[in-house]
């Protein structure tokens, strides 16, 4: 081999070298220089989000939650595909007040709710496949009418928090973290010019709605809390038929 072939292997040698080495300093380099949101979690309700002990880690930034930034900071959770969960639904007026009482389950794009209505009578609806399933507790008839993803918080009388994402940031009041009962929460406040006011808090460990207030002036006219804590995944009780015994979903796992 005469010395202009080694030469050339020889650079040949050293150029691969250079760019392994290039690719693998350069990928960390653009890792670390690169932030990723993280919220706070029950494991994590001192402001440390996760890495170091002393909360240096630079790979994690927190996001700070304002009126500016809590619709991007909401989007990014999502709820549990498998769980169990119970609401207490109040309701307010001059002359008294009214509760309902919630269960529901849900799993694999199914959902079922058992409300407890204030005249006694037991309410189900079923959730899926773009149709909702509703019949009252004791009888074998059921109802059928389109649904779409709304669907199943609107028959459970929760207000649909992912519509925060689309508003405006002046159409938010307020927004923060804050530690609702003993559950981490995104907390955002709504409020019109003349309209009421609507709170939120939302789990960032679920993403889940943990309970939510309207208020007319200072006058409240309605609550939701969630009393008992999430199930997760959907035990085995949680039932997918239809009064007459049609099965539509079996639970996964």
């Amino acid at each position: 081999m005469d010395s202009k072939n080694r030469l050339f292997i020889v650079i040949a040698v050293i150029v691969i070298i250079v760019g392994a080495m290039f690719t693998s300093f350069g990928r960390n380099l653009f890792i670390l220089n690169t932030p990723e949101v993280i919220l706070p979690s029950s494991s994590a309700q001192s402001g440390v989000s996760s890495g170091d002990p002393d909360g240096s880690d630079a790979l994690f930034r927190p996001v700070e939650v304002t009126p500016d930034t809590v619709s991007g900071v909401v989007a990014t959770l999502a709820r549990p595909t498998s769980y169990y969960q119970e609401l207490a639904v109040e309701t307010f007026w001059a002359e008294g007040a009214s509760s309902t009482q919630v269960q529901v389950w849900v799993d694999g794009g199914w959902s079922h709710s058992r409300q407890a209505l204030p005249s006694g009578v037991i309410r189900h609806d079923l959730v899926g496949d773009g149709t909702l399933y509703y019949w009252y507790e004791g009888s074998r008839q059921f109802e059928i009418a389109p649904a779409d993803e709304r669907s199943f918080d609107l028959a459970q009388h929760i207000p649909t928090y992912e519509t925060v994402v689309q508003l405006e940031p002046e159409q938010i009041a307020d927004a923060g973290y804050e530690i609702y009962g003993e559950t981490p929460c995104i907390y955002v406040e709504v409020a019109g010019e003349d309209g009421p006011t609507e709170r939120y808090w939302v789990s960032v460990d679920s993403g889940l709605l943990v309970a939510a207030e309207r208020r007319e002036g200072d006058t409240l006219v309605y609550r939701m809390t969630t009393p008992v804590p999430l199930q997760t995944p959907c035990p085995a009780d949680g039932e997918f038929s239809l009064p007459d015994g049609t099965l539509l979903h079996a639970l996964e796992g």
